[in-house]
């Protein structure tokens, strides 16, 4: 593949470069989009020190910038433990046209990709349908791996006992009903596990985009867990809401997420509306302490005369 860049000639005058980057910024960004470093697919190992280098920047500065555009500017993420880098945008100047060679070369790269959640964050900025396709096929391999793990080992700890009752099953003939049923039964298989890789999508999204922890792949794949191992009805929208009311206590650690979802499970709180229901009781019950722990302190005397005269005789 050729090694050049897209790069629009509006990028100097796009109303978020202006009002929101300053020239350090700019300068920063075009050079993730343009570095030797870059690939087809917009995910690159590049690291700290070769940036500041290249760029004449110190380390820190570098560090800065970086830590800017994940948090402020929200255009890259980077994992500082496999040193990759990916750009949000990427895909709108970059991946227009399709093609056997374009494909056979995102194909191999995105094979080398290590961390998998932020081929999923590349993929939400491409509009090429095909491409989107070949995005989602690699899409948090690693994390559904690791969930289907334990369901892989029940399968092959079951085999020889599903052999056995498939040598004493009578053969039965497949008819138009027993076929639809099967069809119905593989689309709901497919529906299923469309929309359990969407709920790992989303919830490592909010991990990823609220600080919890970029290169935290261990912690996220025991808060994934929840989505499997949970009594909840709607896990992902639980797990979601765990995370919320840690953020706004600013306690982005996985214990604290996982103290509130065991608190939630041994009250037998199993939907949002429980959840909710519970927690305005127990602010209710706050209230109604606090005020009645005010005590009354001393009588005020009804009446008060003052006599100017007592005492003089």
């Amino acid at each position: 593949m050729a090694k050049f860049r897209m790069v629009l000639t509006g990028f100097w005058r796009s109303s978020f470069n202006l009002e929101k980057m300053s020239s350090d910024d700019k300068l920063f960004y075009m050079y993730l989009l343009t570095n030797e470093k870059t690939t087809q697919i917009g995910i690159y190992e590049i690291t700290t020190k070769e940036m500041a280098l290249e760029l004449d920047y110190t380390i820190e500065q570098v560090e800065s910038l970086i830590e800017r555009f994940c948090t402020h500017h929200k255009l890259i993420r980077y994992n500082p433990e496999t040193c990759e880098i990916a750009i949000k945008n990427w895909g709108k100047n970059n991946l227009h046209r399709g093609g056997k060679p374009i494909m056979d070369c995102m194909t191999k790269e995105l094979k080398e990709v290590k961390d998998t959640s932020l081929i999923s964050y590349v993929c939400e900025g491409i509009e090429r349908e095909e491409i989107v396709r070949l995005y989602d096929s690699y899409c948090n391999k690693e994390v559904e791996k690791e969930m289907s793990h334990k369901g892989e080992e029940h399968t092959i700890n079951a085999t020889e006992h599903d052999q056995i009752e498939e040598i004493s099953r009578p053969c039965v003939t497949e008819t138009g009903e027993e076929k639809q049923s099967s069809e119905e039964n593989s689309n709901s298989d497919d529906d299923q596990q469309s929309q359990k890789s969407k709920d790992i999508n989303e919830i490592v999204e909010f991990w990823d985009s609220n600080g919890f922890g970029l290169s935290n792949i261990n912690a996220k794949h025991q808060l994934l867990s929840w989505l499997e191992n949970s009594c909840f009805l709607h896990p992902k929208d639980v797990v979601l809401k765990a995370m919320g009311i840690a953020c706004a206590n600013n306690k982005r650690r996985l214990n604290y997420i996982v103290g509130i979802l065991k608190n939630w499970k041994n009250e037998s709180l199993l939907t949002i509306e429980e959840i909710d229901s519970y927690h305005d009781n127990q602010s209710s019950k706050q209230k109604s302490k606090q005020s009645t722990s005010i005590g009354a302190g001393r009588p005020i005397p009804g009446e008060f005369v003052l006599d100017l005269t007592a005492g003089e005789d």
